[in-house]
Parts: structure tokens; C-alpha cells; sequence
């Protein structure tokens, strides 16, 4: 133990570890993997598991460094596995379902690594393994997941190649190039099931857990909320427009509708549910009202999982957007929703026109509810509602001219647009019409909501996304978490809701030229575009995210629909699941006939040993010794013994040092065969061959 410490302790990291035993080196590569395999899923693992899994795959390979002997089964299987458990239980509340499931089976795959003393052990830790690798999938399908789980699969792979060479100390390297080419071979096979193994919605997919949204969109709105999400860089969703020649509206227009908020408490906006007891009954009951004019836009939105029921299309869009296998309705406030929460990437196709009308065109009893206002809240917004009211130039009924004033005191009383405006307190309206004078969308939204309310105008607060930016290499409009958007909608008699921005009169570039005020980049970000430059930062980041976006299209979106598209390509008038399954069975069967006839081809063929070993038993046949096929080197070299009398000692001295020699080689040959680099000796041993002197036919043979 002293010696091997001197040597690692002047040797370099490369030689130590060619030094160590093939046991500990073996370990410590299985250890790396298993590390790999575990990482992507650390953001959504309980801390304590995070923790536990570092801790015991770092004393693992502590022990396989210093060749220190393995802890009882005692702490592995006595203690830390039942701590695992009821730890897994206080996370989760039970040790059941998804999440506590791979809580559970992470926590366990690393304990095992304490217990590596056999084949067996190694085996479930494989096991383990590969199971960790597919729940990764769970919480993300993204192309940067699979290709990490592409290179953990290798990497497991090759330590279960390697577990499987028993002899001597292969390489790793001669274990990666056997796993690579396992997995190249199996390539085919997989993308043959991906393409053609029926799906069957809603079977097929991961249902999510919880409800938890996060494109920053719910049915509620508080200050500071969508602040938050416009810090957030993630692609929301992607448009690609059907007609290239038909010009596409201004991104200023571009306005993508989600939950509709009309109950205001004083601090918080929400979207009341459908109840049959209450006035929002009556309210849900009013008709939309929507009437369409102008040329369609045509789309295909590839949609990101929000794990939320809402559909992203542009306003207005009178028709059920195509989403095949998941129903979908329209609220009477022309929001587009499904019967499943989204919770995989989904791809559908929707017509919309920018030019509309919709609700009520006369004053009806249920627009009373969207002028309500909670009492005891924003005392000055309402005395200055008043003042507005009691404007010679502003009395009547004129409500256009009560928000064109109100647009004018944004635009000329010193309000700004930031992403920073600190806390507002109670009353949040009064803060930003008189103090503070800076907000989000969502404050000058609110504020201005507030303030039309008061002044006994309907209004109501709209939330969504707005505008978008093109990928120059593909096409695809880009709407991110950073575009998300609130604005308000106005009752006017004549006209029903009218679409008002209030941040437009704040800041006409957030609206208008489309401009954002810029995303705080980390320190690795902004070296980087300190080092290559903006442009080719820019360039880069357009690649990827075209690159990214075929993988969504190509991949995660291949549907039920896609197949039944592909099967049309082939050849079939009426395709259905039975041809998909004839298909799949037709090519697995071809592959399996044609990968045996292949291995037995290429061993009877290209298995220089086996080309050898048939050489000798025909010039042992030859010399009168008639050999079965299946018989092993050690076997033929028994008979040849036996043949020939040496064991008795019958045969010529010389055609005893003939036979003697035969069997030795025999033997080596033998022993070439599980040699962990056999090229070098079995060149040896050909030419060996062509220098041995055979025994004349017995006469009468």
C-alpha cells in the first residue's frame, strides 16, 4: 500500500489510473457514469436525495481509489435504504407515483454502489440505471436531455460490456468501440419502432403529476408575476405562417390570447371559474359575439408543455384550431382552450383574423360585473375618476374619450416601463398613478383597468403573449417567456370590446418598434459574447434554436397523425394501426432473419480463428484423422494424441514430436481464442501452421 501511494503521489492523474487495479478503475468509470445519468434530474430532486446521491457515489470512489474494503451491508441495506424511504415519504407524502418514485430509485441506485462486490450487484445497478436514464424524459424531451441520456447510454453500455470481459484487463476504449457498435446496430431497429409502433392517444405519452403552470400564465395576476417571467429567455411557443407571399402583420399586432381576468380583489386579478350559484353564471352565458373581417392569417403553432389547458393562437380565431386526438372549445371571452392540461409538446394549426369585433353591441345587465371594484381600495384612483368624469370636455357617455385621456396621462405624466418597480403596497393603483409612476405591463394593465372601472366603464384585463421575433435560417416566429404581455379590454357601445394597450402609451417601443428592455445575461453568457461578439452570439443562438425546433417537429411531435401521413406516402389508400403493427413486424422480423444470416456468415467467413481452425482440421483430415465440426481445439488435439499412439508411446519417435507439437499448438490455439488482444497471436500461430509436419495416412486409410 506504501509503494502504490509513493507511485501515485509522483505519478500523473493518466498513469495512476493506469496503475490502479481493474477493479477500482472499473468502478470509479461506472461511478462517472452513474454521476451523468443522475445530474440533469438534480433541479427537481428533494435536496436531501441531491445530497445523499453526491455523498455516497464521492465515499464510493473514495474506497475504489485507496482499495479500501466495502462498508457492511448493514449501512447500506439497514440504515440508508429505510432513511431513503422515509425521506422519500416526507418529500412526497408517499413512496408512490412519479416523482417519488424516481426520488426513490435515485436514492437506491446510488446506495448500491455501496454494495458492488459481485456480477449480480453490478447487474442491478445497470438495471437502475437505465431506468434513471428514461425518467429524465419525465420532466424534460428537450434535445439537449436526449443527447445527454444519449452519451449516458454509452456510457452505461460500456461498462456492461466491460462487466462481460472477465479475462485479463481490457481496455475501455475496446469496450466503447463494442458498445458504439451495439448501439449503431441497434440504431436502426429504434428509429423502425419510433416510426411505426402505433400510437394511441391518450395512451401513449406521460401523464404530468401536478398542475403547476409555467409559462407564467394562470388565472391570476398579482404584481410582480409576470415581471418575474419576462427575466426568462424559454421559448413559449412557434409560428410558422402557411403563405411566405402574403404579407405578416407588424409584430405590434401580433397578439396571442390567453386567460381573460375579470375579478379584481384589490390585489389580485383572476379568471372566476363557471358557477352555476353566482352572477358569473349569468356572465359565462353572454355570447361572444364574434364577427371576422379581412384576409385569414394560416398557421402552425408548435406549442411548448405548460401543463395548463390553453391554447395559444393570435386574436381573432373563430375556428377550433386543429389539434388532432384533444377536443378543444372557445370561452365566451375567445379563449381557445383543451380538455387535457398540455402537457407534451403539441403541434396544431389554426386560421385567425387580425381585423374583428366581438362582444355585446348594446349595453346588456352582464357587463355590470366587469365595472365592479372592490370597496376600500385606491381612494385617489377613484377621486380622480370622479375628476375625469366631472371634465365638461369628457361628460356624456363618450367612452372613447375617457380612454383617450387616460391614454394621454400615461403618455404626458412621466410614467416609465420597467422591469424592476419594486413592491406596490395595498392600494397598487394609487401607487402607480401617483407614486411610483413605473411598472411592468401588468401594473399600468391593472392600473389602468382600475381606473376605467371607476369611472363606471367596462373593462378588463387580457393576458397572453405579444409580438414574436423570426429565425432568419428556418422561418419560425419565436414568441419566448420574456414576450408575455397584458393589456386591457374596453366596453364601447356600437363597437362591444375594444383592444387598449396602456404600456403602448407608456413605452411606444415595447409595443410599436417591439423593442425589450434587455435580459440580465450570467457571467459564462456574457464572456462568451465578450469574447466571439454579439453577431456571431446571435448566429449561433439562431442555429441552435432551428436545430432545436426540427427536433420538436421531426421528433416530439410525431403523432398518431404523422404515421397515418407516412403510411399514405407508402402506398396505403385507408392506413390504420393493423398496417402500422404489419409494417413493424414485417421490418423486425427481415432485421432478425437478417442479422443471423450475417453472424453465421460472417464467423464461418470472416472469423480469422474459425478460418484457421477449419484449415487445420482439413489437413488433419487429410493426413487420415477425421474431424466432427464441432469439436474444440482441446478436443482435436485428445484425438489427435489418441490417433496417433503417443500416449502409448506406439508411434515413430519422430511422428511423436509431429504429433506432440500438433497437440501444443492445438492447445494455444485454443487459448488465442479468450485472449483479450488475440490479433498478434494469432498471426503468430498462422504462420506457425504453415511450418508443422503432419503424419503420413496410416496405409489402408
Amino acid at each position: 500500500m506504501s509503494s502504490l501511494s509513493s507511485i501515485r503521489s509522483g505519478a500523473s492523474l493518466r498513469q495512476t489510473l493506469a496503475q490502479l487495479p481493474r477493479d477500482a478503475r472499473d468502478t470509479l468509470f461506472l461511478l462517472v457514469v452513474i454521476a451523468w445519468v443522475i445530474a440533469p434530474q438534480v433541479p427537481t430532486l428533494p435536496v436531501w436525495t441531491t445530497l445523499l446521491a453526491a455523498g455516497v457515489l464521492v465515499w464510493r470512489g473514495w474506497l475504489a481509489w485507496h482499495s479500501r474494503p466495502l462498508p457492511s451491508r448493514w449501512i447500506s441495506s439497514g440504515l440508508l435504504a429505510p432513511l431513503a424511504v422515509a425521506g422519500t415519504v416526507f418529500s412526497h407524502g408517499t413512496f408512490v407515483g412519479r416523482e417519488a418514485g424516481v426520488t426513490l430509485v435515485i436514492a437506491l441506485l446510488a446506495l448500491k454502489t455501496l454494495e458492488l462486490r459481485a456480477r449480480r450487484d453490478a447487474l442491478v445497478i445497470f438495471f437502475l440505471g437505465f431506468f434513471t436514464m428514461i425518467s429524465s424524459f419525465f420532466n424534460s424531451q428537450s434535445l439537449l436531455t436526449a443527447a445527454a441520456m444519449l452519451l449516458a447510454l454509452l456510457g452505461m453500455l460500456t461498462a456492461l460490456v466491460n462487466a462481460h470481459m472477465p479475462v485479463g484487463r481490457p481496455p475501455l476504449a475496446q469496450a466503447f468501440r463494442t458498445a458504439f457498435t451495439m448501439a449503431l446496430l441497434g440504431a436502426p431497429i429504434m428509429a423502425a419502432l419510433f416510426m411505426f409502433f402505433p400510437r394511441m392517444a391518450p395512451l401513449w405519452g406521460i401523464p404530468g403529476d401536478q398542475m403547476v403552470g409555467r409559462t407564467g400564465l394562470s388565472g391570476s395576476m398579482q404584481v410582480g408575476t409576470i415581471a418575474e417571467l419576462a427575466l426568462s429567455d424559454a421559448v413559449a411557443f412557434r409560428i410558422k405562417f402557411d403563405n411566405p407571399a402574403q404579407p405578416i402583420p407588424p409584430a405590434s399586432s401580433l397578439y396571442f390570447r390567453g386567460p381573460v381576468l375579470s375579478a379584481f380583489d384589490g390585489r389580485e386579478w383572476k379568471a372566476e371559474p363557471f358557477r352555476e350559484d353566482s352572477s358569473w353564471a349569468a356572465r359565462a352565458a353572454m355570447p361572444a359575439n364574434l364577427k371576422v373581417q379581412g384576409p385569414a392569417l394560416r398557421y402552425e403553432v408548435t406549442l411548448e408543455p405548460h401543463k395548463r389547458p390553453w391554447l395559444m393562437v393570435l386574436e381573432s380565431t373563430p375556428q377550433a384550431p386543429e389539434l388532432p386526438g384533444n377536443p378543444t372549445y372557445m370561452t365566451q371571452d375567445l379563449q381557445w382552450m383543451t380538455t387535457r392540461p398540455v402537457t407534451d409538446v403539441v403541434r396544431y394549426r389554426a386560421e385567425s383574423y387580425p381585423e374583428f369585433r366581438h362582444g355585446p353591441t348594446a349595453s346588456v345587465r352582464q357587463l355590470r360585473e366587469f365595472t365592479a371594484l372592490p370597496p376600500g381600495f385606491n381612494p385617489r384612483t377613484l377621486a380622480l375618476a370622479a375628476q375625469m368624469r366631472a371634465d365638461p370636455a369628457l361628460a356624456g357617455d363618450d367612452t372613447a374619450a375617457l380612454v383617450e385621456a387616460a391614454m394621454a396621462r400615461l403618455r404626458t405624466g412621466g410614467y416609465t416601463y420597467t422591469l424592476e418597480p419594486g413592491v406596490y403596497g395595498e392600494h397598487t393603483a394609487d401607487e402607480f398613478w401617483f407614486d411610483r409612476k413605473q411598472g411592468f405591463c401588468e401594473h399600468i394593465a391593472s392600473a389602468f383597468v382600475v381606473l376605467m372601472r371607476a369611472m363606471d366603464v367596462p373593462a378588463r384585463i387580457v393576458t397572453g403573449y405579444q409580438g414574436g421575433g423570426q429565425n432568419s435560417l428556418d422561418g419560425y416566429w419565436t414568441v419566448r417567456q420574456s414576450d408575455a404581455h397584458a393589456w386591457a379590454e374596453v366596453w364601447i357601445a356600437e363597437r362591444g370590446w375594444v383592444r387598449v394597450d396602456p404600456t403602448g402609451a407608456v413605452a411606444p417601443g415595447r409595443v410599436g418598434a417591439f423593442e425589450r428592455l434587455p435580459i440580465p445575461q450570467g457571467a459564462i453568457a456574457s464572456a462568451v459574447g465578450n469574447v466571439i461578439g454579439a453577431n456571431a452570439l446571435q448566429q449561433m443562438r439562431a442555429v441552435w434554436e432551428a436545430v432545436n425546433n426540427r427536433w420538436n417537429q421531426w421528433v416530439l411531435n410525431y403523432s398518431q397523425n404523422s404515421q397515418m401521413d407516412l403510411l399514405k406516402k407508402l402506398g396505403f389508400e385507408s392506413p390504420s394501426w393493423q398496417d402500422l403493427t404489419t409494417i413493424l413486424g414485417s421490418l423486425l422480423g427481415a432485421a432478425a432473419l437478417g442479422g443471423a444470416t450475417w453472424t453465421w456468415w460472417e464467423r464461418r467467413q470472416h472469423d480469422p480463428w474459425l478460418r484457421l481452425l477449419g484449415r487445420t482440421r482439413k489437413r488433419l483430415e487429410a493426413a487420415g484423422l477425421p474431424l466432427p465440426d464441432h469439436l474444440p481445439p482441446r478436443a482435436m488435439a485428445q484425438r489427435v494424441q489418441a490417433h496417433w499412439g503417443t500416449a502409448s508411446g506406439a508411434a515413430a519417435p519422430s511422428t511423436q514430436a509431429q504429433v506432440q507439437r500438433i497437440h501444443d499448438w492445438l492447445l494455444r490455439l485454443e487459448q488465442v481464442r479468450y485472449a483479450p488482444q488475440p490479433a498478434q497471436q494469432l498471426g503468430t500461430l498462422r504462420r506457425e501452421f504453415n511450418t508443422l509436419s503432419w503424419p503420413q495416412p496410416t496405409p489402408g486409410q
